[in-house]
């Protein structure tokens, strides 16, 4: 399944699992303050599609497209996973669809009201109200950006 509502919308694509590819692994940690002796590579690989996905069936990848969620370090560009067997919970970064577009934002619930809120101050929260066409289609477990 791949599909994009428009330009300012997320790109969604279905996550497989189906291939194996590891990669090399260094598993004593990387420092990133004071340099350390150089480490021995152990023969440990990673394959990150096992690692990151937990449940395949319900998990795709969706690329940002939009700079809301800039203050929880999710850029325009970078690629989510999305699982969409986890129950939605208070504060969580969600991909939902409202009114016919798919949108990333942490989801806050308070006092029977259901806010879509953006990571950046250029961009107004959304208040889900009751005639919405609103669903929670899947809660952000990791982003994968490029540096």
């Amino acid at each position: 399944m791949d599909f994009n509502v428009n330009e300012n919308s997320i790109k969604i694509y279905t996550a497989s699992d189906a291939t194996d590819y590891e990669l090399p692994y260094i598993d004593e940690g990387i420092s990133a303050g004071f340099p350390s002796p150089a480490l021995d590579f152990d023969d440990i690989a990673i394959d990150l599609n096992k690692h990151l996905i937990k449940h395949p069936s319900a998990t795709f990848y969706g690329r940002v497209s939009g700079h809301s969620l800039e203050g929880a370090g999710i850029s325009d560009g970078d690629i989510l996973i999305i699982d969409r067997s986890l129950e939605p919970t208070n504060d969580k970064i969600a991909v939902c669809y409202i009114d016919g577009e798919f949108t990333a934002k942490r989801i806050h619930k308070h006092n029977n009201e259901l806010w879509l809120l953006p990571e950046n101050s250029e961009y107004q929260p959304i208040k889900v109200e009751a005639n919405s066409n609103f669903i929670i289609w899947g809660i952000v477990t990791y982003v994968i950006k490029s540096v």
